[in-house]
């Protein structure tokens, strides 16, 4: 196959109508669909409804589904019988503190510290997916000692999301792909037990993260994410109490040594050492493979329509190293060489046969984006490239609350 061949690509799901895929290479489609989603356990004894209503088959069908999760994953004694990963424990950032204003536990989920990469190679899947299931039946029976307490019906929390350092390493598809796996358990499982979802410090990139994950959510779920401004502070004091509040939050909580940041009961996680490391890479199922002859390149253009959208590639080659990088045509419609176009991203020779590679870039200009593989360098091989490449738009929010 020679130099600067291009071929077709169909557009990936995140792109949606303001993004158009121009070139692509001998695409192999695999696609890998997620399942649908919808915090509360369909419980055994709820009566069914009369067995020729529709709504009962699919109420039976819950119920039966929701039973064999909780037999399967042990649901009953994970709480006693089962203990996450030490790296799990240290490296998972999160914990309950304090309850809001009704009386429901309030949940933290720090998004910032996370190494997401590191816990991939570090854990499992399924222990990820128990450690959300612990923490989700934790919380189940916190409400039930609230609502024995209080004398009142208690049966949801308050997620506080705060999101102070998302950025690209977040973005890491593997850790999103997994990530949308745990949120469609608890979609699937315990959709009554989220009462809202307060997102603060969200960054400029946050929309294009939410948009990442949202098709995980069920309607009724997305109308609980409310994404607060810049005086976070006070509003969180709208739904939880100063003394339930860390005094990191705006609150006067701390803990019994004064750590404003309560860390005895939220942990904020950090990068994992690679000591943890189990694995050299995360499996990934790519969407392509093509060959690229000794001596030219390949070349794959995308037209970014709006600003803001983000493109991010996994590459694995067979055998040696490829070159990548990432160039800007300076006139739409006209074919250009790299030397004329806009440097993105410079063509770096990486060892993608040994560790696989990924990345991602924020496109801020509309334009069209030129992804080279660069076998130029090499007289005598050929090289197979196994790759994913897909662009996602920056959502559009409504349901935001400023004070």
């Amino acid at each position: 196959m020679g130099g600067n061949r291009r071929t077709r690509r169909k557009p990936t799901r995140t792109q949606g109508e303001h993004t158009k895929l121009l070139t692509d290479s001998h695409p192999e489609q695999d696609p890998n669909p997620q399942p649908p989603g919808p915090w509360s356990c369909v419980t055994a004894t709820r009566p069914p409804a009369p067995p020729c209503h529709p709504h009962s088959i699919q109420s039976l069908t819950i119920n039966t589904n929701h039973l064999e999760f909780r037999k399967h994953m042990k649901v009953d004694s994970i709480l006693d019988e089962w203990k996450p990963p030490e790296v799990i424990e240290r490296y998972v950032s999160g914990g309950m503190c304090g309850y809001d204003r009704e009386g429901s536990p309030v949940w933290y989920d720090v998004i910032g510290p996370l190494d997401p990469k590191g816990l991939l190679m570090s854990a499992s899947k399924q222990d990820f997916l128990r450690t959300k299931i612990r923490d989700s039946e934790f919380l189940r029976k916190e409400c039930s000692r609230q609502s024995e307490k209080l004398g009142k019906t208690v049966e949801s929390i308050t997620l506080i999301y705060d999101c102070e350092g998302l950025g690209m390493k977040h973005m890491y598809k593997p850790a999103v792909e997994a990530y949308g796996e745990i949120l469609t358990m608890f979609e699937d499982n315990y959709p009554e037990g989220l009462k809202r979802v307060l997102v603060i410090k969200a960054p400029k990139i946050f929309p294009i993260a939410y948009n990442l994950i949202k098709h995980f959510l069920c309607e009724e779920t997305r109308r609980k994410i409310i994404v607060v401004g810049s005086e976070w502070k006070d509003v969180l004091q709208k739904y939880v109490a100063p003394d339930q509040l860390p005094l990191a939050y705006g609150g006067t909580l701390m803990d019994p040594d004064g750590d404003p940041y309560c860390k005895s009961m939220i942990k904020y996680g950090g990068v994992v050492p690679k000591s943890y490391y189990i694995r050299d890479s995360v499996k990934v199922q790519y969407d392509s493979l093509i060959t690229i002859s000794r001596g030219s390149d390949h070349q794959l253009e995308y037209e970014v329509l709006v600003p803001n959208c983000l493109l991010r590639w996994q590459f694995a080659s067979e055998g040696a190293d490829i070159g990548f990088g990432i160039y800007m045509k300076t006139k739409a419609g006209l074919k250009q060489k790299v030397g004329d176009m806009l440097e993105v991203l410079p063509t770096t020779r990486y060892n993608a046969h040994l560790v696989p590679e990924d990345g991602s870039y924020t496109c801020e200009q509309p334009g069209i984006y030129v992804l080279r593989f660069d076998n130029t360098y090499s007289v005598l091989q050929s090289k197979k490239i196994s790759f994913s490449v897909d662009v996602v738009l920056p959502e559009t929010l409504t349901n935001t609350e400023q004070q």
